[in-house]
Order: C-alpha cells, then structure tokens, then sequence
C-alpha cells in the first residue's frame, strides 16, 4: 500500500495557466514571445510582441484571477498537494532589479494561503520555463554565469517569504530541457555558436544555482523539502544485438541518469569525459554541488521509445523525446507511446541507483477532448491511462519497497500545451472553455476523470 501520507494531486505550471502576462508590475518572460502552434507547426520565437501574431500564454486560463474557483474544484477532489511553479517575473520583473515585486509576493501570498484552507499543500517549482526575458536579451541567459546571483537571490526571497507556508520545492522543471530545447530554458544561442557547448556550460550554471538554492533552502529553514526535476527518457533496446542494449543503456543514461547523477550525488560522473565537453568550472562550483545535493528526485513520466545503434527505424512523432516507434505500444494522438511499465523500469532504476524518494510529479494523457449531446465530456482513455500508471506505481512500491512520496497529475485542469501551444491538447480532469485560436468563455467543467480520481485519492490508490 502507499504511505498514509501520500501526495496526490495535480501539477502545472504558471506560464501556462496564470494569464495576466502584464499585470500588477508583471515583466515579460521568455514564454511571453513564444507563439501558438500545433503538432506540425512549431511555435516560434518572436522575441518581441508582434501585433500580427497569437501568444497563448497571454491569458492562458486567467488561473490569476480565477484561482479560487479553481482550488475549491481540486478541494473537491480530495487533492493532498497542488504543484505549481512561480512566476519569476512576478517577482523580479527583469530578473536584475535589488529589490522584488511586493505585488507578485502579495499574489503567491494569496494562493498559497486559499491552498492551505482547502488543506492543500503547495509543491513549488522555482523556475518553470520562466526566466525573465531580459536576463536573456542583456545576459545571454544561462550561458552567462551571472544568472548563478540573479536566481539565488531570486530563490532566497522565496524561501524567506513562504517560510512555514511552502515546504516543498524543486529547483528547474526538467533541467534536461536545457540541452535538448534551450531557449525555453533561457539558453540564448546564436547562428554559427556551437550549440552543444554553449548548452552544457548553462546547464552548468543552473546545477550550479540548483546546489545554491538547495543550501540556502535547508539554512533558511531545515524542514523545506528541495528536489531536482527530470524529463525522463525510457528507451529499449530495438533487438537483442549487444550494440542495442549498449545504445539503449546510454540513451537513458545521457538522457536522464547524466541530470540526476550530478544533482544527487553531487559531482560529475567520470562518463561525462565521453562529451568532449570543456566547461568553466570552478573550485567552488564543485564544493557547491558537493554541498547542495537534492533532497529528493520530482520527474515527468510520459511515454518511452525504442533506441537502435543503427540510423533509420520510424521514429516517433509529437514528442520532443527523439526515439523509434514501438511496435507493442498503443500511442496518443500526439505519438505518444503509453506504456505503463515503462513507468516501472524507471522508478526501479532511479531508486537503485540513488536510494532517494521519489516523486512523479508529471504524468497524464493530452486528447482533444469532446463535450457529447448531453453536455459531458466521456473521457475513459485519460481514465485508462492514469489507472495504468497509478497500478503499475503501486505495484513497484508494494513489490520493492521503493520511497515514493507522490503523484501529481499532469495538468489537471486543461492548460496551454508547453509543446505545441494548443488548447485542444488536454490533459485536465476539468474542462476549459477555450480553443486554440483563444475563443471561448474559459467556463470550467468536469470530465468523468474528475469523479473517478476523486475517488482513487479518497481510497489512497486502493479503487481504480
């Protein structure tokens, strides 16, 4: 069985359901100049607000205004714990003034408190891909090894101001995002620069900033909970020939493991001699990460792949996880293959290698939801999907006694797709009344996965 004390609930991220981009002394972030898309046009980055083009974000679902009648819809499903990130920009609005935004303290002073009412606790993601947008313009984002200051200081207002009110946090949502999509990490990179260095020193300042955060968390108040967050990549050998089972060994290692061996072992693996890398490291830069190893491991679970040592195969679409297609998995509408053991193969591996908790702090199916002739919304596959997941959880927990702290539901109430910046793609147990073009009257509505996960979070996981 789980904990008694199990975190369950539902996560996303400020971006992407907050609205209010220009609000209450809002600055812009690099998610304010990055456009709609869909599953075959990739948003674009503007990086200025062109009159002629359409930024989901903007409004998203006006969560900044209406989250009250939000929280009281997640209260009713029984949620232990609501992730969600902060809005750096909220706070510094161009990520380098002295002092922070009293007015984007005030609203998280709001938030958090309407949560703990409803006896729900917040689990705080510091940076989002969120980064103040003229940290980019005037530094070069991560690269720049100032960002180290500017999100310390930025962490240490946090920590100081939701003392005794948030107790968990994790640093950067999937750090990895740094080195496979830069910019919406606040990686600034120009035509002709060499992408991978550049990428891995930013990658570099932020494991950085992580074991900084990590310390200044523990010394402002030692019951706080800090976790690093990881996109997870599960990849299985294409056939039984060795070279695939070696190509499928570093797929998960380069792909995942790599992020978490420096966050919770505290050093760079011997491995990393095999990137060619050279980085700017300093003495200091090792004795923090020594210092600042993670208490816990929060990770996105999604889907897996299949890995071959050889080029060709079909590969998957929709994702921005590369890998082949698996011939024994169904897949979603956006090629996102499911597989629930995959789930398993991961936390066995994460655990026996770290012997840290976890916490699936991501996981959940986007669909294009459809409201029948009587005004419901039937959603039986999100309902398969999620059982799937939470049985084969459960049994991984209960059949190697694994630490697990929590699930939290990707987008439970329907958000702006990170990926493609639809509305359509929804993953929520409650419904919102908008479309991709941004019509609509943003009116909230449940699914039948509302009353179902209800009740899987009343019986602890027992009633699926």
């Amino acid at each position: 069985m789980l904990k008694k004390d199990f975190l369950w609930g539902g996560a996303v991220a400020a971006n992407q359901c907050e609205g209010a981009y220009d609000e209450d002394g809002k600055g812009l972030s690099i998610m304010d100049i990055i456009t709609a898309g869909s599953q075959d046009a990739p948003r674009q980055v503007t990086l200025e607000i062109k009159d002629d083009c359409y930024y989901p974000n903007h409004e998203a679902i006006d969560f900044y205004h209406r989250y009250q009648e939000d929280i009281e819809l997640f209260a009713q499903m029984g949620f232990k714990c609501f992730r969600t990130s902060i809005a750096w920009t909220r706070i510094f609005p161009h990520g380098d003034e002295d002092e922070p935004n009293e007015a984007g303290l005030a609203f998280y002073d709001r938030l958090f408190k309407a949560l703990k009412a409803k006896g729900i606790e917040p689990v705080v993601t510091i940076s989002h891909y969120e980064m103040p947008l003229d940290l980019v313009k005037k530094y070069g984002g991560w690269s720049n090894r100032r960002l180290i200051d500017f999100y310390t200081k930025y962490a240490s207002v946090l920590f100081h101001r939701y003392k005794g009110i948030v107790r968990y946090w994790m640093t950067f949502n999937e750090i990895n995002s740094t080195v496979k999509i830069p910019m919406i990490a606040g990686v600034l990179i120009k035509p002709g620069e060499n992408q991978k260095q550049i990428a891995y020193q930013a990658l570099h300042h932020q494991f950085v900033a992580s074991s900084k955060a990590v310390q200044l968390a523990h010394e402002i108040d030692p019951d706080n909970k800090v976790g690093c967050m990881v996109m997870t990549t599960v990849g299985y050998p294409q056939t039984s020939h060795p070279l695939d089972a070696l190509a499928a060994q570093e797929y998960l290692r380069d792909g995942t493991l790599f992020f978490c061996d420096v966050q919770c072992r505290g050093y760079y693996p011997g491995y990393f001699q095999n990137y060619h890398i050279e980085l700017d490291i300093t003495d200091d830069d090792l004795k923090d990460l020594k210092a600042g190893t993670v208490d816990y491991i929060g990770f996105s679970y999604y889907s897996s792949q299949v890995v071959s040592h050889l080029d060709g195969g079909e590969k998957v679409k929709g994702n921005i996880v590369d890998g082949l297609k698996n011939p024994y998995l169904q897949a979603s509408e956006w090629g996102w293959q499911i597989d629930p053991d995959g789930l398993k193969y991961l936390m066995r591996i994460l655990y026996e290698r770290y012997q840290l908790p976890l916490f699936i702090v991501e996981n959940g199916l986007g669909y294009d939801d459809q409201i029948n002739e009587n005004g419901e919304i039937i959603d039986d596959y999100r309902i398969d999907y999620m059982r799937a997941h939470i049985q084969a959880m459960k049994d991984i927990v209960e059949q190697e006694g694994i630490d697990l702290m929590g699930y939290t539901a990707w987008g439970p109430i329907d958000i702006v797709s990170a990926g493609t910046g639809e509305m359509k793609k929804r993953y929520g147990m409650i419904y919102v009344d908008k479309d991709n073009e941004g019509h609509g009257s943003l009116k909230r509505m449940k699914k039948k996965s509302f009353d179902w996960y209800r009740q899987v979070i009343l019986s602890n996981g027992e009633i699926l």
